[in-house]
């Protein structure tokens, strides 16, 4: 893994950080039932959050190697991490104005990503390193204010944040993409871009119910904001146009065991120019476009309660998303999965999974691809409330989608650190 100086010496300052803390603090750091690896300061992080600033510092770790492929030889190993830097303040506490809240999260990525460097992945519609991606370089990935009106059924946020996350949102547990976050930014990211790439943008929430909402939003389109050296980049200069997404969300408590779930149908329109796609050259497309438009529904529900407990048991999930035939490579995208968490009663914390994608590209592609499949299964260890490792294990079928691509199984481990 290489590192810029900027990040060495973002690793030099968290190694004496630890060695500090494990010092002056030695009860409170590195306890396994608290919130935090560095502890609780002496009780002035607590003291910091009822006054309404909570500091967050948080580390994700990925490792990926190919275990066997059909034809590959060279299989590789690479290594992918971030870290995120940032901070959440009640401003009704700290300023008091009412019902206000605001974030500002300053992430940093680093590593490779096998997807790019295994022969075995040479084409790899998704990634076996969800971590990886959007330039290894330092972001400014939330900066933003928020507000509620009308007994707090109208929300109102607005400043610089990605559209994935509030509009078809999900959890992203798994180390392979196809089974993480949200898939439109996946399928269709040349224009509407996920964590860490934040742009100028506003969304409107309004509370029909307690457990129904809808919103919509408008997210400038600026390519510029993906270059290295632009993680930073508050202008608006080089924008081509805006993401306008809307959704409605249900997230109810079923049965008599009040199990959550949570289910979201969306739209999204480009104002954006995008090439039209017809299965010939990009020369003979070059003054032909139109707009990526496309949908989402998206469904996660408890379904059982573990000997009545219910923070265990099983959960249910189905993404789908579509997309426009004109203009977009990937005209549709599935995943399915099941997650149990607390299965032994020795490790009520842990959890398993296992999740399917499917990529499906569109038959206009020049390349004339088709589909691709990934799956992944993983172990979570709850190791301590701060630290959290998934082992898993991937398959990718049909790689890049093509006629007789590739298929490859990769072995991986994803931790979580919450600092």
């Amino acid at each position: 893994m290489f590192l810029s100086p900027l990040s060495k010496a973002v690793y030099t300052s968290l190694a004496a950080l630890l060695l500090a803390n494990t010092a002056t603090h030695a009860a409170d750091a590195f306890d396994p039932e608290g919130q935090w690896m560095l502890g609780d300061w002496n009780g002035q992080r607590t003291a910091l959050q009822q006054k309404g600033v909570d500091f967050s510092f948080g580390y994700t770790g990925e490792m990926a190697t190919v275990l066997d492929a059909k034809r590959s030889t060279s299989h590789g190993t690479e290594y992918a991490d971030q870290f995120a830097l940032g901070a959440h303040l009640d401003l009704e506490k700290i300023a008091g104005w009412k019902d206000t809240e605001a974030q500002i999260t300053v992430t940093e990525r680093n590593g490779r990503n096998l997807s790019n460097t295994s022969d075995a992945l040479n084409g790899h519609l998704s990634s076996v390193q969800e971590v990886w991606g959007r330039g290894q370089t330092w972001r400014l990935t939330d900066f933003w204010i928020k507000k509620k009106f009308l007994d707090q059924k109208l929300d109102v946020k607005v400043g610089r944040f990605g559209e994935g996350e509030d509009f078809n949102s999900f959890d992203c547990d798994f180390q392979n993409l196809t089974l993480c976050g949200s898939q439109v930014g996946n399928a269709v990211g040349d224009q509407w871009y996920n964590w860490p790439v934040s742009q100028w943008a506003a969304r409107v929430k309004y509370n029909v119910t307690p457990e129904v909402y809808a919103q919509v939003g408008a997210y400038e389109y600026n390519p510029e904001n993906l270059n290295r050296g632009k993680g930073f980049n508050l202008s608006t200069d080089g924008s081509k146009g805006a993401i306008l997404p809307a959704e409605v969300v249900w997230t109810p408590k079923l049965g008599a065991q009040k199990l959550p779930g949570e289910y979201r149908a969306g739209y999204y329109y480009s104002t954006a120019d995008a090439k039209i796609l017809d299965g010939v050259t990009p020369l003979e497309l070059q003054n032909e476009t139109d707009h990526h438009q496309g949908g989402w529904i998206v469904a996660k529900q408890q379904l059982t309660a573990h000997n009545g407990d219910a923070s265990r048991g099983l959960t249910g999930f189905v993404n789908v998303t579509v997309h426009d035939a004109k203009t977009n490579e990937k005209q549709d995208t599935q995943n399915i999965g099941l997650v149990y968490k607390g299965a032994m009663d020795s490790r009520p914390k842990d959890e398993i999974a296992i999740g399917f994608g499917r990529i499906n590209m569109n038959n206009d592609d020049i390349e004339n691809r088709g589909e691709e499949f990934d799956a992944e299964i993983y172990y979570g260890i709850h190791a301590t409330n701060w630290l959290t490792i998934r082992p898993n294990v991937q398959y990718v079928h049909n790689v890049g989608g093509k006629n007789i691509g590739e298929n490859a199984w990769v072995g991986g481990i994803k931790f979580s650190t919450a600092f």
